[in-house]
């Protein structure tokens, strides 16, 4: 070296032991002047290879850009100049050493070719370089040494040695100053980066490397967010790598790879084996290798490897940075050992006290910010997860066949979205501590093992010991436990073992470092085995069978046809035995064809099979053109009627009017509250049976599409509207016409407007034809009509063909109905009622000059009127969820803690105070101890010293242990007398609350609130308390060894407490933005899921995808900003810790004659632990502020109003009451809500005991609300209902409606086995339960199951027809037999003959109880003793069927349109 310098290389006389240290020449010019080289060069292809990747557009050159290059090319020829200088001494003859030529050369190269990056990246559109940064910052710190020693030497020596290369030295120093404060500047963001509409963008994306490094960038926001509540147009726009678009494609690329990978493979196996069967080549080994091969070659596509291929170079990254921040956490005990060594030494020179405190500085900052970038990658990751993992279900859900889907119920589905992929999001935070837990245990006890000896070990065996107690316990002394028996072991086994404070406070300190993985590595077990189990779920879940989109052809037809089906076999599922067998269907365009049948032979199946979602097992099936569905049970979504009906299409008024009109649902309009912009709650929750079947209709004809597939489209609504609907849709004049129809139906009034009747039995097609071929070819069919059409269903439907202005036409149709028809004996009989119908028409053309026929009046009976002011057009029927603000007040810690009880809560705090006392005492003694004076090699009282020690360490885990168990204990009886009492009030809440609030919101309270109370809180209050004494004790602690620290503590703490409020504030309306974000990409799903088969028929897979990953994005637009509010904290928070670091050692460093070693390695090893507990706490405010939330909410939703006592005691009616079955409405009124009108208006009726009477009236008159009204789920505004002479308002709700039956509109199942739904109290027995099955005609069906009445009914009952459904709630009624039943459209979906069946039954089985029955079918009621019209909630008509025709009224024009009359 001497020779490559001229001088010596190292002189520790002149750098170390002195006071005033300076490093040698020869040091200077070659480590210290190389040190910035060597880091560029090394990291150079690396960043090359990043910058190759990653291009952005290129930076137009600035004038920022010009100077940083400017600077460079004069640094080159400045160093350079050293070279030439090196070179003109040769030619003088003084010849310099090869140092002079090296170094120069070196530094030239560097620096040209830093200047070259300069360029480079502006190319590639980088406009903060770290890179570079770091190379400058290097520069100068290496340069920072030759400077002063440049300074010294020349004061020293009174003159100059070597001029030209002392000036060109400080013009380097300037040039590379001010090329690091240029690099710190940021270029102007790319040109030619694609056009960035970004009404917000994210600054992270444009922000200069410092700023990412501290997360300055999001300073914007925490300052907004301190200064008002944060709302949603606040929040930034995703970047693009973290948006659905592009991690769901990636993920789904990934994922098909994988799949078609192990399809291929499988493909390759059978190919091996058949080659080997054919060749007979039958050597022993060769076969059996095919065999081995065969059972490795079978795995199933693995979700994981997609996962790790998509996501896995990103994380890597992190775990890069976390293996040097594991590294750099070993540094600080070895300089507290160092620093204690200083402390003993008392000739050491000053300055290397300042220096060690430096380094802890330096490296403890470090450490935050690498700790905080490792944070950020693995919290980034897993957001992509859950939107990688969440977009991927969403897509699968759309295509899944059926049985797949009936296999996991709606909620299980969900479920994978809500809970399984956040499993991921949670993992992905210490999936790290896999490998650096035990990197981290093996460093300490190496450390250990050089400071202690073999001692260690029996600390060791302690811990490995405590593993199974992994409780709070074990949690908070565990570092002391082993630090107990460590220095107990290693101070008995040889009395030369002497315990001193380097040792002590060492050993503690990696102790402390080695409690976070041993805490953490079972805990990330766990989370493992939790997370493999979500993800074999996810993958089960995506392995389903999906349906295949070539089941139906829609290319290539047969011409002049549009649907046509070739001996075809459908079932539900390969497994299932087939739905439909042998089907042969041709559809010629424009077709009207009617299916028809009995419940359960498979009408809804043939159009579920038409649209592709049934399995084919043999035949073809094609479907040409654009289809429209509307399903039996009308799919609504939770947006506005408007957007219901348009579902996406463009919208065009006149269209929009003219549909409205056809289907029936100008009327409504003017009921609803915000007209066509009322907003549909949650499965059309608001809009009655007949209306959700009417908009589901419009949808369809809005759609304007080819083919029309109408799965019983008119069950739901009243007679009269079904035939306005057919006549001015479906039928041959309507809106469709033209069209190709398919109509699902059991009104067999429409039947002779068809062109084709197919009839279904069983799963066969029957018969076939027109109607007039069916009643020629006499089979079943025609004996069916006979029986219920009884010549009236035909004439009923003729008038509709006089829609139009001239009479004249009936003439023609006449004639043309005489053709059709010549042979039949009906005909004359037909033209008879013909003539008289037409009579009618014509006689009342005096009140109705347009002609029209009595229908068309019916329906609008007042188009006189204006139409109603609206009322407040936005006011939306489901209220936005609010969101609280602004903080949380003290009253709902206060309810928290009067849940928890007054009393414990204080014990609680007490406890800590106690336990924190006794760890102090426990450390303070341990200094006290090392102090201890060492007499002969050995220390006294040894043994006392290690009983005290060990007696406050006990006492401390018993503290610990009491005041965990008390806590819990406190945290389940909150969390038990909380859900209680919302519990009690939801069963107690009135009806209108449901319909004014989604289910999911409801849910949310009782899952993830009840959650929040019973799991998150407890934990979070025991953090909160145990940080919060921590940091307290350390600060008592220093300051009781430094009492100069005192001074720091002010201005720590006002920059902290700043910190902190920014944060709070900040992040927790991030939070509650992200729960109330969260709900509706649920909510969207569930819809999603339960319409998928309405969503593929319109072919809308595509925009309900897009609608799915925007809400996605909407949600991960708050969580991002709250993942990056946490690393702002932190690296702020840990900023003041890390300055604690600094002042306890610069401190101990200045007071360093008067403290002894005890007392600064106690100060010290405090202040290294406090970052942590400093930033936990502030973590927990925030945690417990945001979380505490819960309690509020649950608050609020327990003290809702409720309905009247179930019971009232003293005032139970007697037990067989009602005996006779009278009921008495007197003056009575009710509205739906506050705020609403009245629905039923002074009604006054008296009905006596056994009579049937039958309601009806328009949607919307008030029929469903009288029935409502009789088991008080309305109350009544004023006037009162008397049954059997009891008013109803006085007694208790369970007394009154368990003495009444109602057979729902909508059929209600629970899921569980059908004796549960019939009989959910067990009382009755099986031969009672069998009995109502016969009478609702159920017992063929059940009795074919092979598990009879332990048959499962899924969710809803989805696995029984709807027709079934209600014989089912029939059944139910049948075993309850009360004295009043009420019939509520009960029959709507069930078609007429099993409908006559049920209405014999109940004729006979309610012989003598009392029936209301509201009606759509006129003739299920026209044998009743009463009938009463309702209209517009009042009395219009109420007295027997007969008198009510005679007098020509409102019935009697329903009845003629049902042709009864």
């Amino acid at each position: 070296m001497e020779t490559f310098c001229g001088s010596r290389f190292w002189d520790s006389n002149l750098s170390i032991h002195t006071n005033n240290p300076d490093l040698t020449p020869c040091f200077q010019n070659t480590i210290l002047a190389w040190i910035p080289s060597i880091y560029l060069w090394s990291a150079l292809p690396f960043y090359l290879f990043y910058l190759k990747h990653n291009k952005r557009g290129y930076i137009v050159l600035s004038v920022l850009s010009r100077f940083k290059t400017l600077f460079g090319v004069l640094l080159w020829c400045v160093s350079w100049a050293d070279l030439f200088y090196s070179f003109h001494e040769l030619l003088q003859n003084r010849t310099p050493p090869p140092v002079y030529f090296v170094t120069p050369l070196i530094v030239g190269i560097t620096v040209l070719l830093a200047t070259l990056l300069i360029q480079y990246e502006r190319l590639r559109g980088v406009q903060s370089s770290g890179v570079l940064i770091i190379f400058w910052f290097l520069s100068v710190l290496c340069a920072v040494g030759p400077f002063r020693s440049k300074i010294i030497t020349t004061t020293a020596q009174g003159h100059v040695n070597e001029r030209f290369r002392f000036t060109t030295f400080y013009m380097y120093f300037a040039l590379i100053i001010i090329e690091l404060i240029l690099s710190c500047f940021k270029e102007k963001p790319p040109f030619f980066s694609p056009v960035n509409t970004d009404p917000n963008p994210c600054p992270e994306l444009t922000s200069g490397f410092l700023s990412r490094l501290t997360f300055w960038w999001f300073t914007s926001m925490a300052i907004l967010g301190y200064k008002r509540p944060l709302e949603d147009k606040d929040l930034w726009s995703l970047n693009e790598d973290d948006t659905s678009k592009i991690i769901v494609q990636q993920l789904s690329k990934e994922w098909d790879k994988e799949k078609a990978e192990c399809k291929q493979k499988e493909d390759v196996t059978y190919m091996k084996k058949s080659n080997h069967v054919l060749n007979h080549v039958g050597d022993g080994p060769e076969e059996a290798e095919v065999l081995i091969r065969d059972k490795k070659h079978n795995r199933k596509p693995s979700f994981l490897k997609a996962l790790l291929r998509t996501f896995g170079p990103y994380f890597l990254i992190g775990s890069f940075f976390k293996l040097i921040q594991d590294l750099l956490s070993f540094v600080n005990p070895q300089l507290l050992s160092v620093l204690i060594g200083f402390i003993k030494n008392k000739d050491a020179p000053a300055w290397w006290g300042f220096l060690i405190a430096a380094s802890m500085f330096i490296c403890a900052v470090l450490q935050t910010l690498m700790l905080h970038q490792h944070f950020q990658y693995c919290f980034v990751t897993g957001m992509r997860l859950r939107t990688g993992i969440t977009g991927v279900i969403y897509r699968k859900s759309l295509v899944i066949t059926n049985s797949a889907k009936r296999s996991s119920t709606v909620g299980e589905i969900v479920n994978l979205m809500s809970v399984d992929a956040q499993r991921f999001t949670d993992l992905m935070t210490f999936l790290n501590m896999l490998w650096s837990a035990p990197l981290q245990i093996f460093l300490a006890l190496y450390f250990l093992w050089q400071t202690l000896g073999p001692s260690v070990l029996a600390g060791v065996a302690v811990m490995v010991l405590l593993i199974p107690f992994n409780s709070a316990i074990a949690m908070k002394t565990r570092a002391f436990q082993v630090a107990l028996t460590t220095f107990a072991v290693y101070v008995s086994v040889d009395e030369k073992n002497i315990l001193d404070a380097e040792k002590a406070f060492v050993s503690l300190s990696l102790f402390n470092i080695l409690k976070f993985p041993l805490n953490m590595l079972p805990q990330v077990i766990s989370n493992i085995a939790q997370t493999s189990v979500s993800l074999k779920r996810i993958q089960q879940f995506l392995s389903h069978d999906e349906l295949d989109p070539n089941c139906v052809e829609t290319k290539v037809i047969a011409p002049g046809n549009a649907i046509s089906v070739t001996n075809a076999t459908f079932s539900w599922g390969k497994e299932l035995k087939p739905s439909l067998k042998d089907i042969n269907l041709l559809v010629p365009s424009g077709a009207l064809v009617a299916i028809v049948g009995h419940v359960g032979c498979g009408k809804s199946s043939l159009v579920s099979a038409l649209l592709g979602e049934m399995e084919k097992l043999e035949g073809e099936v094609a479907v040409k053109g654009s289809v429209a569905y509307v399903p039996q049970q009308a799919w609504i979504q939770n947006a506005t009627l408007k957007d219901n009906i348009l579902f996406g299409q463009a919208p065009n008024e006149q269209k929009y009017q003219n549909v409205l009109e056809a289907c029936a649902l100008k009327t409504d309009l003017e009921v609803l509250p915000g007209g066509d912009q009322t907003e549909i709650g949650e499965k059309g929750i608001n809009l009655s049976g007949g209306q959700r079947q009417r908009v589901s209709l419009a949808r369809a004809v809005y759609s304007n599409s080819d083919i029309y597939l109408l799965d019983d489209p008119l069950s739901a609504v009243d007679s009269h509207v079904a035939k306005h609907i057919f006549d001015k849709v479906i039928g041959p004049d309507g809106v469709l016409k033209g069209k190709t129809r398919i109509l699902v139906t059991h009104g067999i009034s429409f039947l002779p407007q068809v062109d084709h009747i197919v009839v279904l039995a069983d799963g066969k097609i029957s018969e076939m034809g027109s109607y007039q071929d069916l009643l020629k070819q006499n089979k079943a069919f025609a004996e069916f009509l006979r029986n219920y059409a009884l010549d009236e269903d035909i004439e009923e439907d003729e008038p509709t063909m006089l829609e139009e202005e001239e009479v004249l036409l009936a003439e023609d149709t006449l004639s043309i109905h005489t053709d059709l028809a010549d042979n039949e004996p009906v005909t004359n009989e037909v033209r008879k009622q013909f003539l008289r119908q037409l009579s009618v028409i014509s006689s009342e053309g005096g009140e109705c000059p347009n002609k029209m026929s009595t229908k068309r009046r019916v329906c609008e009976k007042k188009p006189a009127e204006p139409p109603l002011p609206r009322k407040n057009l936005n006011e939306k029927l489901i209220q936005a969820e609010t969101t609280e603000t602004g903080t949380v007040k003290l009253a709902v810690f206060w309810q928290y803690v009067k849940a928890v009880g007054p009393v414990i809560s204080l014990v609680i705090c007490f406890l800590y105070c106690c336990q924190n006392a006794a760890a102090i005492g426990a450390n303070v003694w341990l200094s006290d101890w090392t102090n201890e004076p060492v007499i002969n090699g050995t220390q006294h009282n040894t043994a006392m010293r290690i009983g005290v020690y060990a007696a406050l360490g006990l006492l401390q885990g018993l503290i610990v242990l009491i005041c965990s168990f008390t806590l819990a204990m406190g945290g389940i009886n909150a969390a038990r007398t909380l859900h209680a009492a919302l519990l009690e009030n939801k069963f107690h809440t009135p009806q209108s609350f449901y319909d004014t609030t989604p289910t999911g919101r409801i849910i949310n309270r009782f899952s993830k609130d009840i959650y929040v109370i019973d799991e998150v809180i407890p934990p979070t209050i025991l953090m909160f308390l145990g940080t919060f004494f921590t940091s307290l004790s350390t600060m008592i602690v220093i300051i009781a060894s430094t009492p100069l620290f005192a001074v720091v503590i002010v201005p720590l703490a006002i920059l902290y407490f700043f910190v902190q409020r920014f944060y709070v504030a900040t992040s927790r309306q991030l939070k509650r933005l992200e729960s109330v974000s969260r709900s509706p990409i649920y909510s969207h799903f569930s819809e999603t899921v339960s319409g998928a088969s309405v969503i593929r028929a319109y072919r809308r897979v595509k925009s309900f995808v897009d609608i799915s990953d925007l809400k996605m994005d909407e949600n991960q637009k708050s969580y991002y900003p709250g993942i990056v509010s946490n690393r702002w904290l932190g690296v702020r928070v840990e900023f003041v810790g890390n300055c604690i670091v600094l002042f306890a050692a610069l401190f101990a460093v200045i007071g360093k004659n008067s403290l002894n070693p005890g007392l600064v390695g106690l100060s010290v090893s405090y202040a290294l632990q406090v970052t942590l507990s400093l930033n936990w706490m502030v973590r927990m405010t925030s945690e417990l502020e945001t979380n505490i939330v819960a309690v509020e909410r649950i608050k609020e939703y327990s003290e809702t109003e409720t309905e009247a006592p179930w019971i009232i005691e003293g005032k139970s009616p007697p037990e067989d009451w009602p005996s006779k079955g009278e009921l008495e409405f007197v003056n009575y009124s009710v509205r739906y809500r506050k705020g609403l009108d009245l629905v039923l208006k002074g009604l006054n009726l008296q009905v006596q005991g056994g009579e049937k009477i039958g309601i009806v009236g328009r949607t919307g008159a008030g029929k469903s609300s009288m029935t409502l009204c009789l088991f008080r789920i309305l109350e009544a505004v004023k006037g009162e209902i008397k049954i059997d002479g009891v008013k109803i308002s006085e007694i208790g709700l369970h007394d009154l409606r368990s003495r009444l039956t109602i057979i729902p509109q909508d059929p209600v199942l629970f899921s569980g086995t059908l004796r549960m739904n019939l009989d959910p109290f067990n009382k009755y027995s099986d031969e009672e339960i069998w009995k109502a099955l016969e009478l609702s005609h159920l017992k063929r069906f059940v009795s074919s199951q092979p598990s009879m009445l332990d048959y499962e009914c899924s969710e809803g009952g989805e696995n029984l027809s709807v027709g079934q459904r209600q014989l089912v709630c029939l059944a139910r009624a049948l075993l309850r037999k009360t004295r009043i039943l009420i019939l509520d459209e009960a029959t709507a979906a069930i078609d007429l003959e099993t409908d006559d069946l049920i209405q014999m039954t109940i004729r006979t089985q309610f012989e003598d109880c009392t029936v209301l029955t509201i009606a759509h079918r006129l003739n299920t009621i026209m044998d009743y003793t009463r009938v009463l019209v309702l209209d517009n909630g009042t009395i219009a008509e109420f007295d027997t069927p007969t008198s009510l025709i005679a007098s020509k009224g409102i019935f009697y024009s329903m009845a003629k349109d049902a042709g009864l009359a």
